[in-house]
């Protein structure tokens, strides 16, 4: 599948300068990529298999983020699955928010793309266009925990690609009930496992720094780390 080369959207860009530029597709596009809903973290290792294979140079510029919380319950904007007019997943908005199905979205997990001083995220679970900059992906998806009690503020595990597909394992047992059957029926592909492990998922969704691989970030220091270059390209 050839890599495509596109601007991402003109109008998501924050400035001119960004505008003029041209992105490299380097995944299929959203038709093409395997998909299974409820699966997000093998959503985004197909995705990072697909670059190494296709785009291998690429692959060190495309990080993985797990987002999640102690509290294992996040809200997310712009998700296809939502039901309200803005797609809020996972909340219902009566002056607070109040998680009502922690189990469906306890987690999420993206797939972006650094190639310059943009950023991309690719969510294959949002309405959002296929990439979409990462500011207006954090002003219309992730927006401000100020909103938010402080057990629900969201955290972000940031993993080179790389390391993602070294390290991550699953053998979906987080899917399973008691009695063995599917929550969510799984992907058809094998379940991904290293020699080390068959099943470390939970040292990626936990936002423990000590725990696991990569850099865990609070909201406001994971927009400084992929948008910072933005603000300094924008006012030159």
């Amino acid at each position: 599948m050839a890599a495509q080369t596109q601007t991402a959207g003109a109008n998501d860009s924050p400035s001119r300068h960004i505008v003029t530029k041209t992105v490299k597709t380097i995944v299929p596009t959203t038709e093409e990529c395997a998909y299974t809903q409820f699966y997000c973290e093998e959503n985004v290792w197909r995705l990072c298999e697909y670059v190494r294979t296709h785009e291998g140079q690429e692959l060190v510029k495309c990080f993985v983020v797990f987002i999640s919380n102690e509290s294992r319950c996040v809200p997310l904007w712009r998700q296809r699955i939502g039901k309200s007019e803005d797609k809020l997943i996972t909340w219902d908005y009566s002056n607070i928010f109040t998680c009502v199905a922690p189990s469906e979205k306890d987690y999420h997990v993206l797939f972006m793309y650094e190639p310059d001083e943009r950023c991309l995220v690719f969510d294959l679970d949002s309405d959002l266009p296929f990439p979409t900059y990462f500011h207006k992906y954090v002003t219309e998806t992730l927006r401000t925990d100020h909103i938010l009690r402080p057990e629900h503020h969201r955290y972000f595990r940031v993993v080179p690609a790389s390391v993602f597909l070294q390290k991550f394992a699953s053998d979906r047992r987080h899917m399973r009930r008691e009695d063995g059957t599917w929550m969510h029926p799984p992907p058809p592909t094998p379940a991904i496992a290293t020699p080390e492990s068959v099943h470390n998922l939970d040292d990626f969704i936990s936002m423990d720094s000590k725990r696991g691989v990569g850099t865990v970030y609070n909201l406001q220091d994971f927009v400084r780390r992929f948008y910072k270059n933005i603000f300094q390209c924008s006012s030159t």
